[in-house]
């Protein structure tokens, strides 16, 4: 017998964001040198989750950029948006997936490794935040999809070839 009060998951996409409250999930699929970045607050029964493609907004090739897109911006912005909708930041906890090395390179150029760099980028945007990071499940060469339940604080990560696991 179903509720009448359907509770629905929220799908993010790749560079995008947005934000959930109990009894709601929010998932991101895709995730392979991307990172997932979910925020939460527990007290709040509230999370945010955002897609980050890159690490750095200046990487950007044109004046109006996704700011979603980038692990400075977009971090930044879904902090914005959760203390609009009634979140303390000082509350705020992180729960991080995603970052996998997807191609083998045999040059040892930086600009290639973008799912270590996007974790570095997102860590350090969390700590200039004061946002500590609760679990993360991150690097690797698989692919993942992620979602996150603000009832539970629970992230059900699901890796490809590699089952389901819980953080």
């Amino acid at each position: 017998m179903q509720s009448s009060n359907v509770d629905k998951t929220v799908k993010v996409g790749i560079a995008q964001m947005d934000i959930v409250k109990t009894p709601n999930t929010i998932r991101t699929s895709g995730l392979g040198s991307c990172v997932g970045v979910v925020l939460y607050d527990e007290t709040k029964n509230i999370a945010g989750l955002v897609h980050v493609m890159l690490p750095d907004s200046s990487l950007a090739r044109k004046e109006s950029i996704n700011v979603a897109k980038f692990a400075d911006t977009g971090i930044e912005e879904l902090i914005q948006r959760l203390k609009r909708e009634g979140a303390h930041p000082f509350r705020l906890k992180a729960k991080i997936a995603g970052g996998a090395q997807m191609f083998k390179f045999t040059s040892d150029k930086n600009s290639m490794r973008i799912g270590p760099r996007n974790v570095e980028a997102v860590k350090n945007m969390l700590k200039k935040n004061g946002i500590s990071i609760v679990a993360e499940d991150t690097g690797g060469n698989s692919g993942r999809t992620i979602e996150f339940d603000p009832a539970t604080s629970k992230l059900s990560i699901r890796t490809v070839n590699q089952g389901v696991t819980e953080i």
